[in-house]
Parts: structure tokens; sequence; C-alpha cells
């Protein structure tokens, strides 16, 4: 498995060009241009391509025609994520989308409990733009924790157009301060929410079963959720239509268990969610080794 490198596709003059589109021609012209954004990807990444069509040859069995259709598919998809993600934080376009929230009262519960909680969620669909949708509606105390990467001109040019994300990053640095702010959000009642299907770095991993083959797992993410001993969920966010997402959690771990239990229940969970939606695999690296 290749490990990730931080690095999210998509430069500044990408997200200037769709902001200029969404203001100006509205969201749906804009995914058209998500036809011939992917049509470059499979010419010139083929890294990306290539890991795509080997997680489907190896992890769904098909061949190497099929899965490349798929791999456009993903492509497309994901560059119609990276819109809704601006979309959403324009005034007035978050009422463009509509979600489904299935087993809502999970995380409502985990809420009322007052305990804080941790929201264990993968790169199937976009939790970001979950994080955004669900703003207020169970708490408007949420926190994602994330490789802090993206170029900061990037970073800027959003906050500046769009006001930012409806939610607080919480930055992962090599120094662990960022453990510490995860324990005062817990103290103080909030959520936290982070990502734990990929490998970046030197970080220390669990090798699974996953689809049709082992694949490496960070372990942190589990040591992390084990040892503050709050209520647990498994989280997903996938575009079901143009303008609607379907939410997923999952029922809370509420009793104390390893970080080997809670990563076997995780990759057993994100599996069920790859195989429903297999066009909406973010993650554009080798993810088995041969």
């Amino acid at each position: 498995m290749e490990k990730w490198d931080g690095k999210t596709k998509g430069g500044l003059w990408g997200y200037k060009f769709f902001v200029f589109l969404i203001k100006t021609f509205g969201i749906r012209f804009s995914y058209s241009f998500c036809f011939f954004v992917s049509i470059y990807y499979m010419i010139f990444a083929k890294k990306e391509k290539n890991a795509l069509i080997q997680f489907h040859e190896i992890g769904f069995g098909k061949n190497y025609k099929e899965s490349k259709k798929i791999a456009f598919k993903t492509f497309f998809n994901f560059g119609k994520t990276l819109i809704d993600r601006v979309a959403i934080l324009l005034i007035n376009k978050e009422n463009s989308f509509t979600y489904t929230f299935n087993n809502e009262k999970a995380l409502k519960n985990i809420n009322e409990n007052k305990k804080g909680g941790i929201l264990i969620s993968g790169h199937i669909g976009n939790w970001e733009n979950a994080g955004n949708l669900l703003h207020k509606r169970i708490t408007n105390k949420i926190n994602i924790v994330m490789v802090d990467s993206e170029v900061k001109k990037i970073k800027s040019f959003l906050n500046l157009k769009t006001g930012g994300p409806l939610y607080n990053i919480i930055p992962i640095k090599s120094d662990l301060s960022h453990l510490i702010l995860i324990h005062k959000a817990l103290k103080k009642n909030e959520l936290i929410a982070l990502h734990a299907d990929r490998v970046f770095n030197k970080q220390k991993t669990i090798e699974l079963d996953f689809l049709n083959h082992k694949a490496k797992f960070p372990i942190g993410p589990f040591v992390l959720a084990s040892k503050f001993k709050v209520p647990i969920t498994f989280v997903y966010a996938v575009k079901e239509s143009n303008f609607h997402y379907n939410l997923y959690a999952s029922d809370p771990i509420n009793e104390i268990i390893s970080e080997q239990q809670i990563a076997k229940k995780y990759v057993s969970n994100l599996e069920m969610m790859v195989r429903k939606y297999p066009t909406q695999w973010f993650n554009f690296f080798e993810y088995y080794d041969d």
C-alpha cells in the first residue's frame, strides 16, 4: 500500500475557476466541466488513474475495462463534490442541497449525553460537506481533525469568497498538540470527526482484510478513540444525486474496547459503504500491496 502524501487534488486556479462558474452560471452548469476535468485526469494523471484501476481490480475483481470506466466516474464525482464544497458555503447556495440522514438519532444521543463523541469516517463521499450541511442541526460544535496541508493561498481564497467552513478544523501537528485540542473539545461536549483510511508519513499501521485483499490502516485514530473513552460512531456523507446527499451514522460504540476491535468494526463498516458507492472512493494512491 502506497502512503498518502497529504496533498489534495486541485490548485488555486481551479478553485477560482469554479467559484466564478458557480456565481455566474450556477451549480448544474459547473458540473458539466467535471466531464472535461475527468478526461484530463484519465490522460495525464496516470498514477492516480492506475491506483483506482488497481483498487477495483483487486478489491472488486473487476477487469481492466470495467475498472477504467469506474475510475472515470470516480474523477467525475470527485469534481462534483469539490464544487459542492464551495457551493454549500456560498451565500444562499446551501439551500440548493437536501440530505437524508440515516440514523440521525445516533449523533443526537451522543450530543445529549454530554460526554463528547468521536465520529470516524473515511474518504468515501465527503464528510466536510456533511459538516457544513449539519451545522446547528445536531450541534454547531463539530471539529474535523485533518492533515493541514492545503496551500495557504487556497485556504485564504476560500475563506474570503465563502466565509470559511461551518465547522472547526483541528490540524494534525508533528508535536502532537492536536491531542490537547481534541481533549479540550471533548471536555466541552463537542464532536470530533476524523478519517481513518489513509496512512500518512511514518504512521503505525494495522493490517486488516478489506474487500478481497489485505490493506493497511493507520492505528492512531483507533488508539485515540479507545483512550478517550467516549462514544464512537462511524459516519459518511455520500452524494446520491446532483443536489442530494445521504448521511450515515452507525449505532454508537459506548463500551470501552481495544483499538484493534474498533479498527475491525470500522473496516467492516467502511467496506459496506464502498460496496454501495464504489465511484465515490476518493483515495487516489495504490491501496493494496501487490
